[in-house]
């Protein structure tokens, strides 16, 4: 075994959406640091940034191709991060958004780390979660808060709590295992489809899309569900469906934590 202080590391922080802004401390100093920066972000300005602050830093974007398996690519990202690491390297990947929120190949490549006996660290960033609770107002603690990728919504035909803010993600590349360099709505009505089992077709949804600039507002587009399937919508859209009931307060529960009804 590979003494410890030979070992190398993996470090995966979040850039956070609004790059410019949002890039803490922490993760900047650890991405400036490292031995090898990796990074997958999304616009220019992100990557002028990281390729600005590591002369060595270079992208995982290269590894998607059109129509090849999301799964193949993310196995490659995952050995591109650990090659390094094992070899005795102190790895930085740096991921849009929050590194530990929808991202496969980090967690995946932060638990093979961990197996392997490598150091391994996550630094927080702004999701587009805590953009849309922000843009939107809402506060997943008023009445809860369900978050699940489209894709498994629908193919598990997850039941949803009604009295609680449903949010899917990635509702553009709907069934689509493949990457595409284009959304692909052709599955969308399938998500109306049963949506519409669970909510009534008046039922207002909001499509949402966070926005990477500081000048530049967030895409916000209130339409009931029965329209949601003829919409324009963007690639980077997220759907929240709001709640169609209101919780009601067990009477059994309210007497034996001794609360009033409200």
């Amino acid at each position: 075994m590979t003494p410890a202080a030979e070992r190398g590391s993996l470090t995966v922080v979040g850039t956070g959406i609004e790059v410019g802004g949002q890039l803490t401390p922490q993760a900047q100093a650890a991405f400036v640091g490292a031995d090898e920066a990796l990074y997958l972000v999304g616009d220019p300005v992100a990557v002028r940034l990281l390729e600005g602050m590591n002369p060595k830093a270079r992208s995982l974007h290269g590894l998607y191709r059109e129509g090849k398996d999301r799964l193949t690519t993310y196995g490659e990202m995952v050995e591109a991060m650990l090659g390094p690491a094992r070899a005795g390297h102190d790895v930085c990947a740096a991921f849009y958004g929050h590194p530990g929120v929808f991202v496969y190949p980090a967690r995946v490549a932060m638990d093979r780390a961990r197996e392997d006996g490598l150091r391994v660290r996550m630094f927080p960033g702004i999701s587009s979660l805590d953009c849309l609770f922000a843009d939107l107002g809402l506060d997943p603690a008023v009445s809860g808060c369900q978050i699940y990728h489209a894709t498994d919504f629908v193919l598990n035909r997850t039941t949803p709590d009604p009295t609680a803010f449903l949010v899917l993600l990635q509702i553009s590349v709907i069934g689509q295992p493949a990457h595409v360099d284009q959304a692909d709505w052709s599955r969308l009505p399938v998500l109306v489809e049963y949506l519409r089992e669970l909510y009534p077709p008046e039922h207002e949804v909001i499509a949402y899309e966070a926005s990477p600039l500081p000048l530049i507002p967030p895409v916000v587009e209130r339409l009931p569900l029965s329209g949601l399937a003829g919409a324009e919508l963007s690639v980077g859209m997220t759907l929240v469906v709001p709640p169609a009931a209101r919780a009601t307060a067990d009477p059994t529960m309210l007497r034996r934590l001794g609360l009033s009804p409200s």
